[in-house]
């Protein structure tokens, strides 16, 4: 082809530009299981997930793992060594684990990303290679940045250890640490290779994070299934009472709503403005930051629904009726649905302390114009743009006073 090809096509065409319309269709598979055990000898599903599809054996593997969960369950380095050991010809691991905050720390310390990258590096991990996430919400965030963003891509296997995260943020594609004061500023979309969940690790957990993970679920039942929902509701004593048989439902539950609403919403990488899986956590978000992560992040979504809940009543949208059931089935739960940062500077819209600060940085962050999930029925969502910071207001008010 001669260098003055195109310009003499734009000529012909009496056009300045030539374009190449490029489409690209690419299908991610990956298996959410469940298990119990997941570090006994006899459970092979670990070692089946890495050695199940592969040609060369064995395949180098690191671990992170949360500091928190050791606290409860000091045996677990030691037996995921054994465990190893035992299965040398299909995985080796070629480094210590290493061992993270849990929490909110976690995500808020960009430091921890560079010594997950150094470790990395250090032993030749590629792209064939497996990063283990062993942990809670926070702690699978980081180490999916991680993995996403070494070789442009090595293989995550998380294994969530609290309800949150098997249930919501453990299943889905999105990786992130926070930044700038911002709830997940810095982040990627990727896939993990599995996810393996052990419902073992949830015996680890204190009443507030497992109690935590079950906003989540009220969350999407609200705008998506109104007989878990009903679910919920009935169960509201057991799940407070801790009962194991009940949270399994709510976290299998859970976790085939989120990933069902990833594979067929049309939008898995969130590339519009809609984000029906964040009802509640613009305030969420912004609660977290206001109470210094005081809060957990399944203590402010409860908030957060709560909110959005109130004001669908307030608009009219949300009858009065199914607004109490919400109210109930949360408090019931045992969930605090006001804290006082809540009502801190709401006349002050540009005050960094004001929650309405959130949208602004909800919509920031999602991009485009504002787009709001709030309820129609319970099970039910519906998208609004436009908000009424009176009627907001109010719904606070009424929060403060239940």
């Amino acid at each position: 082809m001669s260098n003055n090809t195109v310009v003499d096509f734009c000529r012909s065409t009496k056009s300045n530009f030539l374009t190449i319309n490029q489409s690209i269709s690419v299908s991610f598979e990956y298996e959410v299981c469940f298990t119990n055990g997941i570090f006994e000898l006899e459970n092979s599903l670990l070692a089946n997930v890495i050695g199940g599809n592969e040609q060369v054996l064995p395949r180098k593997v690191i671990a992170v793992v949360d500091s928190g969960l050791l606290e409860f369950w000091n045996e677990l380095i030691k037996q995921l060594k054994v465990y190893s050991q035992h299965y040398s010809d299909v995985f080796t691991l070629v480094a210590e684990p290493m061992i993270v905050p849990g929490g909110e720390d976690a995500k808020n310390d960009i430091n921890l990303l560079g010594k997950i990258h150094q470790v990395i590096d250090d032993v030749g991990l590629c792209r064939h290679s497996y990063l283990l996430a062993i942990g809670g919400g926070a702690v699978l965030d980081l180490v999916g940045y991680a993995a996403a963003t070494a070789h442009r891509g090595i293989r995550l296997i998380r294994i969530p250890t609290t309800v949150l995260a098997q249930n919501d943020s453990g299943v889905g594609v999105k990786n992130g640490i926070n930044a700038f004061g911002k709830k997940n500023f810095l982040g990627t979309f990727a896939t993990p290779y599995a996810v393996l969940n052990d419902f073992d690790f949830l015996h680890t957990l204190d009443n507030r994070d497992w109690r935590s993970g079950i906003a989540e679920a009220v969350k999407v039942a609200l705008i998506k299934d109104a007989k878990f929902f009903e679910f919920l509701e009935e169960n509201t004593k057991a799940l407070a009472n801790r009962d194991m048989k009940a949270m399994q439902q709510v976290i299998y539950r859970c976790a085939q709503l989120h990933l069902e609403h990833i594979a067929k919403g049309g939008d898995p990488f969130e590339m519009g403005s809609s984000r029906p899986l964040d009802f509640g956590h613009w305030a969420a978000h912004k609660l977290e930051n206001l109470t210094n992560y005081n809060l957990r992040h399944g203590e402010a979504v409860a908030i957060g629904i709560a909110l959005d809940s109130t004001y669908s009543y307030l608009l009219g949208t949300l009858p009065q009726v199914q607004w109490k059931r919400i109210i109930k089935t949360l408090k019931a739960l045992g969930f605090d649905l006001y804290v006082p940062e809540l009502s801190e500077e709401l006349e002050e819209l540009k005050n960094s302390r004001c929650i309405f600060k959130g949208l602004l940085e909800f919509q920031e962050h999602i991009g485009g114009e504002l787009q709001l999930i709030l309820l129609q029925n319970i099970g039910q969502g519906i998208e609004i743009n436009k908000l009424d910071l009176s009627l907001y207001r109010k719904a606070i008010f009424l929060l403060a006073n239940q």
